[in-house]
């Protein structure tokens, strides 16, 4: 009896060393990396829409602190996000027999700079946009210009969380 315990130790100390990049939540961070920071992301959109640039950092520092461990800091972050907000449009996206806008479209990019401080094998230069439709005939004002940016950003943030630590 006493050597099958120490043949089940044996067997189960690799796979659970095996574990240590991987988490069930699919993210995979190196047990090195313990803090992030994220430098504001600068607006530089030919249309600016004013305290989306906060907005949207805040959004993903959020988003990092809910589904991680990692500590934020505001300086030497073992992992480093860091970019710009490059487009801020709304654009008709389907027309009327008459010709008119019957659906415009407001478009959100964000191109995106990530360092991995103790991996720079990781780093990543990446664009990454979403839309949200919405009809012509109510403008983007008030509370549905709100909510279209929370599902913008939702997505946006959620895209680069998954291409920098669940590494999809």
């Amino acid at each position: 009896m006493k050597f099958a315990k120490y043949l089940l130790v044996l067997v189960w100390i690799p796979i659970l060393q095996g574990c240590g990049f991987y988490s069930f939540s699919g993210i995979s961070i190196s047990p090195e990396v313990k803090t992030f920071q994220v430098n504001g992301f600068q607006n530089t959109a030919a249309l600016i829409e004013p305290g989306l640039d906060r907005k949207f950092t805040i959004d993903l520092q959020d988003l990092i602190l809910n589904q991680t461990n990692l500590s934020l800091v505001n300086s030497g972050g073992d992992i480093v996000y860091e970019g710009e907000i490059t487009e801020y449009y709304i654009a008709p996206n389907t027309a009327t027999s008459d010709n008119t806008a019957a659906q415009n479209r407001l478009t959100i990019g964000v191109s995106l700079r990530y360092y991995d401080t103790k991996d720079d094998t990781q780093d990543l230069e990446q664009s990454f946009s979403f839309f949200v439709d919405f009809p012509a005939s109510s403008p983007l004002i008030g509370g549905q210009k709100e909510s279209a940016h929370e599902e913008i950003f939702e997505r946006i943030t959620q895209d680069i969380f998954n291409a920098t630590l669940a590494r999809w």
